[in-house]
């Protein structure tokens, strides 16, 4: 029988709070490059070229597709051998942290791809032929017009992608990445088992915090967006 102790909880924060920074690091360039990457993909999703369009399809389906642990191990373990044997290039004393980011940017940023396709089909397309009647340049007509109207209709996607994208974290312990999550396995090892649950229950409150932190900040900038809307 598994014996549990809810005061043993509160001690345990400290062995896992100066990780987070370790955690939240990842999520911050994931969530940065895979936004670069999901405007790239979005803009071949449009393209005109059918090749551009139907590479851009292959990726983000076989990227959906793929498990995030999955994909953690074909980076860390495939993306070294294939750099070595193709450009000569040794990347096996890189941080594990590298390798997370390569993988988690990969996975994120397909999904938010077609989060932005969507968001932007969404605003009305007169609306730009209306910006460029009024003396607006393309790039102006996009930046005042579309899109404030995409990102408020993206918002509570990108929210939910980015709660996803934190929970994916989590796996960067399979790789040897001490974590919020490793840091926590690491204490559970030394304590022969001991204590496991109280840990895990302790990892998921530090998780829970975040993804509310999260939550919040995507609901205060949509406020922000939507001021004057009637």
């Amino acid at each position: 029988m598994v014996n549990f102790d809810v005061k043993s909880i509160f001690p345990l924060f400290k062995e896992l709070i100066p990780f987070i920074p370790v955690s939240l690091f990842i999520l911050i360039i994931s969530f940065t490059l895979g936004n670069l990457l999901g405007v790239i993909l979005a803009y071949g999703l449009e393209a005109k070229q059918r090749w551009y369009q139907q590479i851009t399809k292959s990726y983000i389906f076989i990227m959906r597709c793929t498990p995030p642990i999955v994909m953690i191990f074909l980076v860390f373990y495939g993306l070294p051998q294939l750099l070595k044997w193709w450009l000569k290039i040794n990347i096996h004393d890189f941080s594990q942290a590298v390798f997370v980011i390569i993988a988690l940017t990969l996975l994120y940023g397909a999904n938010i791809s077609v989060v932005f396709k969507a968001s932007y089909d969404a605003v009305n397309k007169g609306q730009r032929e209306a910006g460029l009647a009024l003396g607006l340049s393309e790039a102006r007509t996009f930046f005042r017009i579309i899109l404030p109207q995409a990102l408020r209709i993206a918002l509570p996607n990108i929210g939910n992608s980015t709660v996803s994208l934190l929970k994916n974290t989590a796996l960067a312990y399979t790789i040897g990445l001490i974590d919020v999550m490793g840091a926590g396995q690491l204490f559970i090892n030394r304590n022969m088992g001991n204590f496991s649950l109280e840990t895990d229950l302790a990892v998921a409150i530090i998780y829970w915090i975040i993804a509310g932190l999260i939550m919040v900040s995507i609901h205060l900038v949509e406020k922000e967006i939507s001021k004057g809307e009637v």
